[in-house]
Formats: C-alpha cells, sequence, structure tokens
C-alpha cells in the first residue's frame, strides 16, 4: 500500500486511513484474495433504478444526491435544499402533491430495499415539496425570452397543467380550458381531502399560473368552444383531459337511488355536497378509488364492505392505503363479485354476491376470476359505490377520438395539425405519468417551433443491484411517515391521515441512499489504488470527485473491486502494468 510522505504523496508501503473513517466499514482484502483476471477501470456513471422507474422523469439519484452529499459540495443544508427542489420543479411542478398520491414506483426498484428497506423516495420528495412551499419558492424558469406562439390547452388537470407549465417556462403564451368550477382535474375531484388537502394542490397550481398561464374555468370544449375554434385561435392545442367518468357495474338493479360511481361519489364529496349512503355500504373494486371511496365512506359512520373478485395478492391498490383501509375498519371480501343489486320499491335493500376462484392468466398477467357455481348469496346494502374503472369524458372532443378509450397519438403525444395530447386521453395512468406526458410533449413542441435537433436519450446501463456493495453501507433504519390515530381520522373526515417528515428524518434517509452508478466521494478507490491512479477534483459535483489516470494503472481490479455504488466497471486491461 501507500505511505504519505512529506510533501503528502501517498508512497507504497502502508494502508493509508481515510480522514473520518467509519468504523466497521469493509477493509480492503488481501492481494491473494483478489486474484483475478487483469482489468483496468472505467469512470462510468450508470442509470439508478430508482429513476428508471420513476413515473414523472425526475432524476431521483440526482436530487437526492445534493442533500446527501452537501457538505462535500460546501452546501447550506438551505441551498441544498433549493437546488434539490428546482432539479425536481424543473420535470415536475407537483412535488408536494405526488408526495402524498403517487404509488412510487422508484421505491420498488431500490437497490437497498433488501437490506433494510427501500429509501423512502416519496417521503423526501413530499418534505421537499412542503418545505418549498412554505417558503414560497417560485418556480425555475428555462428561458427568459418571450414567443409569439400562443398555446391552448384542454384540461387542468395534471397533464395539462404540466404541459402548460413547461410551454410557459419557455416563454410561451398559454391559455388553459377548463370544464369544471376548479382546477387540478382528478387531483381534485377523485382524491379525498385526507389524503391530498386542497390547499396543498392549490398552492402548486397557483404557482403554474403565477408564470402568467391564463386559466379559463367553466369553460368546456363542445359547448362553448369548438376543437376548430381553438386551433384557430392557437398555433398549438394540447388535449389533457381526465379520466372523470366512471364506469357502471352492468348488473340488475343498478340504475336507481343509492348507486353511485367512484368517481361520482369522490367529487361530490370533494365539493362538499352532502351524500346519503345510509349504514351498510358496498365498494366493488381493487384500485386506488375503491380505496379511497371506501375509506370516504367510513368517515360518514357507514360499515364499509369492499368486494374483489381477485386475491389481495392481485389488488392494485397502494398497498398503504390497503392497510390503512383496513387499520379504519373497512372489511374486504376477496373472491367476490356482484352480480345484482335487491330493491324493495325502489330501495336499495341488498347485493347479490358470488364468490369466484382464480384461473388461468389473462391479458392483465393477473389470473382471471371464474365465478363458482351455486355459491350466490346476499348481503344487506344500503348503497354501492362502483369503483371498477373509468374513462375520459370525449363528449364534444370525439373528432379527435379514434380508440374505444384513448386516442392514438405519435411520438410524446403529437396528433397532428397543431394539436398533441397526454395524460387520460392516451390510456389510464398514474398522475406522475400523466404529468411526464405533458412534459414530454411541451419539450417536443419547443423544439418543433424554434427548429431545435432533440436532444440525445441516454443508453447508459441501469446500475444493477449485483454492483451495489451492501455491506459497505452502515444499517440504518427506513424513515416512515407519521400517521394520525384512527380514532382521529374518523372523527375529522378531513384531517390529513399521512403527516410529513421531520427535517431530522429527512436528512438521515437521504443518508442511506446508495448513489447506485454515480460516485459519492467514499474515497476507497483513492485509498486503496497502489499506483496512485485516482486524484482528488478541486471542483466537484454529484458523480465528479476524483480523476483517473490509467498509466500506471497495475490491472489488479482493487479499486472496482472495492467501488460501493458501482461506478467504476472494468475494461480490458493491458496484461502489465505501464509503470
Amino acid at each position: 500500500m501507500r505511505s504519505q510522505n512529506g510533501n503528502g504523496v501517498f508512497a507504497r508501503g502502508a494502508q493509508p486511513r481515510r480522514e473520518g473513517q467509519k468504523a466497521g466499514l469493509s477493509v480492503p482484502p488481501s492481494s491473494t484474495a483478489l486474484q483475478q483476471v487483469l482489468v483496468q477501470p472505467e469512470q462510468e456513471q450508470k442509470a439508478p433504478p430508482c429513476s428508471a422507474g420513476c413515473a414523472s422523469g425526475a432524476d431521483v439519484r440526482g436530487w437526492i444526491a445534493l442533500v446527501a452529499q452537501r457538505k462535500k459540495l460546501g452546501l447550506s443544508d438551505v441551498n441544498a435544499y433549493a437546488q434539490a427542489w428546482n432539479m425536481v420543479a424543473a420535470v415536475n411542478p407537483f412535488p408536494a402533491t405526488l408526495g402524498r398520491i403517487c404509488p412510487h414506483p422508484c421505491e420498488a426498484a431500490c437497490n437497498r430495499r433488501d437490506k433494510d428497506g427501500a429509501v423512502s423516495i416519496n417521503a423526501l420528495e413530499r418534505f421537499l415539496g412542503d418545505w418549498a412551499l412554505r417558503r414560497k419558492l417560485t418556480l425555475p424558469m428555462a428561458d427568459r425570452r418571450s414567443w409569439s406562439e400562443s398555446v391552448g390547452v384542454i384540461g387542468a388537470g395534471p397533464a395539462g397543467l404540466s404541459f402548460a407549465y413547461q410551454m410557459a417556462r419557455r416563454g410561451y403564451r398559454v391559455t388553459v380550458y377548463e370544464k369544471q368550477d376548479q382546477a387540478g382535474g382528478m387531483l381534485y375531484f377523485g382524491i379525498p381531502q385526507y389524503r391530498l388537502p386542497e390547499t396543498v394542490l392549490g398552492a402548486e397550481i397557483q404557482r403554474i399560473l403565477d408564470l402568467g398561464v391564463e386559466l379559463k374555468l367553466n369553460t368546456a370544449i363542445g359547448r362553448d368552444l369548438t376543437a376548430q375554434q381553438l386551433r384557430d385561435s392557437h398555433e398549438v392545442v394540447f388535449l389533457g383531459i381526465g379520466a372523470g367518468v366512471g364506469l357502471k357495474l352492468g348488473i340488475p338493479g343498478e340504475d336507481g337511488a343509492g348507486v353511485w360511481t367512484g368517481t361520482d361519489f369522490l367529487s361530490q364529496l370533494n365539493r362538499c355536497n352532502t351524500v346519503e349512503l345510509g349504514a351498510q355500504v358496498v365498494v366493488v373494486g381493487g384500485g386506488n378509488t375503491a380505496m379511497d371511496a371506501a375509506r370516504a365512506a367510513r368517515r360518514t359512520g357507514a360499515q364499509v364492505t369492499i368486494l374483489y373478485r381477485r386475491t389481495r395478492h392481485e389488488m392494485p391498490a397502494i398497498e398503504t392505503e390497503i392497510d390503512d383501509a383496513l387499520a379504519e375498519g373497512v372489511k374486504i371480501v376477496y373472491l367476490a363479485a356482484p352480480v345484482a343489486i335487491g330493491r324493495e320499491i325502489g330501495k336499495l335493500q341488498s347485493v347479490r354476491v358470488q364468490r369466484m376462484e382464480l384461473g388461468e392468466p389473462d391479458g392483465s398477467g393477473r389470473r382471471k376470476p371464474m365465478p363458482i357455481s351455486e355459491s350466490e348469496h346476499d348481503i344487506p346494502a344500503s348503497a354501492v359505490i362502483a369503483a371498477v374503472s373509468q374513462e375520459p369524458d370525449w363528449e364534444g372532443l370525439g373528432e379527435l377520438r379514434k380508440g374505444k378509450i384513448g386516442i392514438h397519438a405519435g411520438l410524446h403525444g403529437a396528433l397532428g395539425q397543431g394539436f398533441w395530447a397526454g395524460g387520460d386521453a392516451l390510456g389510464l395512468g398514474i398522475a406522475g405519468l400523466a404529468i411526464a406526458q405533458g412534459r414530454q410533449a411541451a419539450e417536443a413542441v419547443h423544439r418543433q417551433l424554434r427548429g431545435l435537433q432533440a436532444q440525445s436519450i441516454s443508453t447508459s446501463a441501469v446500475a444493477a443491484s449485483a454492483s451495489a456493495k451492501p455491506d459497505y453501507y452502515p444499517a440504518m433504519p427506513r424513515s416512515t411517515s407519521p400517521y394520525k390515530a384512527v380514532a382521529s381520522r374518523l372523527a375529522q373526515p378531513d384531517l390529513e391521515v399521512q403527516q410529513t417528515i421531520s427535517e431530522r428524518a429527512f436528512l438521515d434517509e437521504v443518508s442511506r441512499c446508495f448513489s447506485c452508478g454515480s460516485c459519492f466521494g467514499c474515497e476507497q478507490c483513492f485509498m486503496f489504488c497502489n499506483a496512485g491512479g485516482f486524484s482528488k477534483l478541486q471542483q466537484v459535483s454529484p458523480g465528479r470527485y476524483f480523476s483517473l489516470g490509467l498509466d500506471c494503472c497495475e490491472s489488479c481490479g482493487k479499486c472496482i473491486e472495492l467501488c460501493p455504488c458501482g461506478y467504476l466497471s472494468s475494461r480490458p486491461g493491458p496484461g502489465a502494468p505501464n509503470c
């Protein structure tokens, strides 16, 4: 190994000690333990699995690194938070909102998952979003110039507002047309207050409007304007309508009082309208809308039963939402489907239920539910909420619709003749995906209008779990969002159930990130390179802490073996040292 001489240069002969090195970190194996094919390292930044799993397209590793590595970067806590928030907000103007409602597929891909739990990315994003709202931060502009082209947007939901934001921050005049009396789309009308408070969503929408976006409420295409009139008024029109129309069950007895679709029921609640449910509510479905409807109905004091035709394993709802529903007293009956609704003199009295069993997988990849003969039975019900699926309201937009559910679009939502689309208009998806589609369409429109070349798409490999060295990182429990007690939730229907983590928990949680595929300055390579091939950089940034010189590389592969995040990769060595 190397010893340090008076000039501060490491010479061979002694193992260096890293300044402030933590106890318990792995020590380098002996030379005999590292017998392997001669290899030379290369510094290769790889895509992190969390970002690959992020629906909104955020650089998850990038913004977490700004906070986790803030001391190495010379940043104060406030500056690190601000830079991280700007990085998030550049692609997603709704971090406080998505931090509350996103099913966080990014966490399922986290390489830390099997060690002591995935990094709580959702909770981190929520903290950052709330922090920015408290400090009244404005959204970052991409271009200070102004352009002459006018942009129209149909629908003030996540896709439409994302598109409007991205166009406005690039200097375009944008008008959003919304047929409802409130902006937000399904974020406003389809999610209960106890999950997404109106004040949070409203504040994030207002920041978009503060960029100069004009919002016209109570303006329906087909009633107040035709799509062609809109096209005549704007060089570009984006269609960003949401799936606000709930589908019915298609069973006898469904038509009449006491039966709601999930979207209609939640919309009425969010409008503060009184909904009479009675004492026994049956909710049909297994997705997030079903969970939201069931939990909202439970807050009226009713006993609530969910009927789902498969098992919990196949349920598409967020796991924590299922757990919360059960904790609040919602009963879930699996392998059960309604076949009829019973009424007496028009009043809803019961639901006839048939037991199911799972057969072979269907087109969704899940095992198909098959009815069990002679298994029908009645359960009492005063109201039924059908939350099985939903679709966009195409009234007034039929000329743009070609598919049964969505529309057929080209790359980045291009429809031709100045029309673009995103969100549920292209097919049902989560809010994060709608936001990403709005952004991608805006980027494509801007390139087209300005004659710019498309940015090259990164083809870097995803940092596989095998490349990370979990044992290098100290064990650390996962930070989770605190919850309000069940009794408080049911007593105060609009009380937000899940709370934002503390600043201390936020800082602890960012430190759990492996920084998969990107250098975070651990100094392992610098300390244990016999040949002194790694040099510290004077100006550092996440992923850039050391330069690599191969002139004296001994091709031992030790640095690759020790790199905890998988940033160093092997390439064919020269077969012998060069010096």
